[in-house]
Parts: C-alpha cells; sequence; structure tokens
C-alpha cells in the first residue's frame, strides 16, 4: 500500500513501547476519513491475533475506550500515561518482552505461512521480509529496519506551536538549552514580501505561508541529516501546515502554547517595533485550527514552569 503521511512504523516506540503509536496514528487519521479503506479491517479488536487488539490486551484498556481518549486530544505520552493508570501496569521487564515479541511476529513461528502469503500477496517475496513489522515497513515504502524497537527513543524534534505572542520563542530557547538541543525560530525564515505585507497589517494566506513552510521543512531536515536534535518555534496555526513540516510522528512533538485573546493582545501591545499588529493577531485565531496531538499547555504560566512540564512529559534528553 502506498505511504500514508502521519502514519508510522510498527516499529517506532512511545514511551517504552512499540506499536502503540501507530495504533493511535490510525485512530487519528480514521476520525478525519484520512485513513484508506484498506487499513480499515485492522482496526481494534475484532481481530485477535491483530496488533491493536494485541496492543490493548497488553495496556489491558479496551479499544473503544483507547479512541474515545484518543479523540479527546493530548499528545502520545499522555494518552500511553491514561492507559497504564486506567489498564494493566507493565513494569520495564515487560515492556521489553512485548517489543521483542511484537517485532518479531512472523519469524520461525505460527504466523511464518501467513507471513509469506501476505508478502506474495503485496508483491514483495522477492525482499523475503522476516517479520510482520518488516512487511508493513516495506508495503509502505519504508526501509526494514530503519526504524528499530532496540534504537533510543526517536524523539528528535519539539515544535512549540501557537498564535504571536504565546511564548513560542522564549518557551522554545529555554526548552532547547534544558535538552541540550538546537534552537529555530521560524519567524527568521519568513521572505522578505511576507515580512513586508505583515507591517502593513496585511494577514499572510496559505500562498504566502507556503514557500515559508518550505523553507523550515528543509531547515528541519538539513538539522536531522547531520544528527542534530532541534526545538522550532512556529505558528503552524493549521492542521495542513504541520503535516507538511513533520510528516512522520515517530521522530516528533508538538506542544501548544493556548492563550485567550486578552492575554495575547495584553502580551503583543508591549512589544516595539513588531509587526503583529492587533488585526493581524485576530486574523491568527481564526486560522487556529487547535491539534488534536499535542501536549497543549497554559501560555499564562511561567516559561520555566513550562519548560519543566514539557520535559517531565516527553522524558530526559
Amino acid at each position: 500500500m502506498p505511504r500514508v503521511t502521519g502514519l508510522r512504523s510498527p516499529h517506532a516506540k512511545v514511551g517504552r513501547i512499540v506499536v502503540f503509536g501507530r495504533m493511535l496514528d490510525k485512530i487519528r487519521l480514521h476520525a478525519r476519513d484520512a485513513l484508506p479503506p484498506d487499513y480499515h479491517a485492522n482496526l481494534g479488536e475484532s481481530r485477535l491475533q491483530l496488533f491493536d487488539a494485541r496492543c490493548c490486551r497488553f495496556l489491558g484498556v479496551d479499544y473503544t475506550s483507547l479512541r474515545e481518549r484518543a479523540l479527546q486530544g493530548g499528545c502520545d505520552e499522555e494518552i500511553l500515561r491514561w492507559a497504564h493508570e486506567n489498564g494493566t501496569a507493565r513494569s520495564d521487564e515487560e515492556c521489553v518482552v512485548w517489543n521483542s515479541f511484537m517485532t518479531k511476529i512472523g519469524w520461525r513461528d505460527d504466523r511464518s505461512g501467513a507471513l509469506r502469503e501476505r508478502a506474495a500477496e503485496y508483491g514483495l517475496a522477492g525482499r523475503r521480509p522476516e517479520t510482520f513489522c518488516e512487511l508493513i515497513d516495506l508495503d509502505e515504502g519504508r526501509p526494514a529496519g530503519a526504524t528499530c524497537s532496540w534504537e533510543p527513543h526517536p524523539l528528535s524534534l519539539v515544535v512549540v506551536m501557537g498564535v504571536s505572542g504565546c511564548g513560542k520563542t522564549t518557551v522554545g530557547q529555554a526548552l532547547a538549552g534544558a535538552l541540550g538541543w538546537e534552537f529555530r525560530d521560524s519567524d527568521a525564515l519568513h521572505p522578505a514580501t511576507n515580512v513586508s505585507k505583515m507591517s502593513a497589517g496585511i494577514p499572510l494566506d496559505d500562498s504566502d505561508r507556503a514557500p515559508w513552510l518550505a523553507a523550515i521543512r528543509a531547515d528541519i531536515e538539513s538539522r536531522a541529516a547531520r544528527g542534530a536534535k532541534a526545538v522550532v518555534a512556529c505558528s503552524a496555526l493549521k492542521e495542513a501546515f504541520r503535516s507538511a513540516l513533520t510528516p512522520d510522528p515517530a521522530h516528533s512533538r508538538y506542544v501548544h502554547l493556548r492563550g485567550d485573546f486578552a492575554l495575547i493582545r495584553g502580551r503583543l501591545s508591549g512589544r516595539i517595533g513588531h509587526y503583529m499588529g492587533e488585526s493581524l493577531l485576530r486574523s491568527q485565531f481564526e486560522t487556529l485550527e487547535e491539534p488534536t496531538d499535542a501536549l497543549t499547555l497554559d501560555a499564562a504560566q511561567a516559561p520555566s514552569v513550562l519548560v519543566d512540564r514539557i520535559v517531565k512529559v516527553f522524558g530526559p534528553p
């Protein structure tokens, strides 16, 4: 099947376990009618031998409740914490066993025959995937073994998002310092035409933002290519913008600094020489599509409090 934007490898970890993040991706994509029909039969617990059902049994939660919790919003780590609190507490050793078992299904076991049949059906018999996880990766256009369960936590990008004045730059810089990561303020990548337009009080449209988003994406990719981890401050107001910036959720997380109009307007009124006037701020609030998969925090809190919370949720660097 073709690669689905926003659907990560089953090898990718959330917290201590594999498969869970992919299940969340399917839940969110399905809710947005963005999950291809070929994936629908594998959702939930109706087929006990498949990944979703096995993951729910391991965590001790039912799929319906997990789906409801995921669609309420929150980052992967928050939803996993909910599962641990409402299901079966698992030790580190049990998680290691889970990861080893799930990533080896199809290798010299009772599912090996089904794996060979599926590989032939998908036209992958010549590639000889050894596990169902490898089959999924190859079928979706990823190299087998590119993201393996025994690798360190893959998180390498945190995007601090929200309307102008929410504190993205201040919190982003402090977070990068706490993690020992690089920092990029995406406002610096706006083309001169965008800056001129905003300085004149004219809101940007999607065509204005397209080259800006492409420049941010290129900056992120260049850092990743040399193995750097980064915190990026970017408004990222629409879901489409966020998908354009970070199509693979295995390696990225969003932090949304949410504040009401009065709070943000009060902050901006104290800025000198900034192009974001009140009319532009209103347009940003109108454009904002609040993310359903981000860590959402109160922008009114002190930056140090926000940074501590982010590090606690996402774990140490």
